[in-house]
């Protein structure tokens, strides 16, 4: 019996199958329950390491500046992420400014720290120390990093007070929009590939 040391568990069912090289668009379906196992590669490492990069510099941009700016009868207000979740930590509902920090502060910028950390050094052939808890890191953190949610909601506050007040998206807003595509991007299943890329020298 030959034994492969290169397996695809499906996420879903726990199906067990051997992996195959996929050609530029191909795809790996699980022929039990039809989950996708595993996409063609389209981004280089250089490339994911960019972006990655890039994901930092709009995260700072979305931490620093406001996502939404309220206005009435000469008053104004506005209000940045981190002054969001300030505020509802003032209430009695502090539970849920905590766990409204983990994910859309805290998580994010896990990631992002941990994906430049892993892609700096495959980016010249090496394994970054602590290559392996990194790799388990991000798979753990990719569930909890739920800016698209936090930017659904926000559009929707804008569209309900829209009709009340004078509601203008701020720099934030915009850069939280391009950041939550960045992060599904760049945390997809192209960072799975560093394990084969980089085997033996971790």
């Amino acid at each position: 019996m030959t034994i492969s040391r290169n397996w695809i568990i499906c996420e879903h069912c726990d199906s067990l199958y051997e992996s195959v090289p996929l050609g530029k668009g191909q795809t790996a379906q699980c022929s039990r329950c039809g989950a996708v196992l595993a996409r063609a590669r389209w981004l280089s490492v250089q490339q994911l390491l960019a972006l990655s990069i890039t994901a930092g510099l709009l995260f700072v941009f979305a931490n620093l500046f406001p996502v939404i700016k309220i206005s009435l009868e000469g008053l104004s207000n506005e209000a940045t992420l981190w002054q969001s979740v300030e505020a509802l930590a003032q209430g009695r509902i502090s539970l849920i400014a905590a766990i409204t920090g983990l994910t859309i502060i805290l998580a994010p910028c896990l990631q992002i720290i941990l994906l430049c950390w892993v892609l700096g050094f495959a980016n010249v052939g090496r394994a970054a120390p602590g290559f392996k808890a990194s790799m388990r890191a991000l798979e753990h953190l990719r569930p909890w990093s739920m800016l698209e949610v936090c930017l659904l909601g926000i559009l929707v506050a804008i569209v309900k007070l829209a009709g009340m007040l004078d509601v203008h998206p701020g720099l934030g807003l915009w850069a939280l929009a391009m950041l939550t595509v960045l992060i599904i991007l760049i945390s997809g299943k192209d960072i799975r590939y560093l394990w084969d890329d980089l085997e033996g020298r971790y």
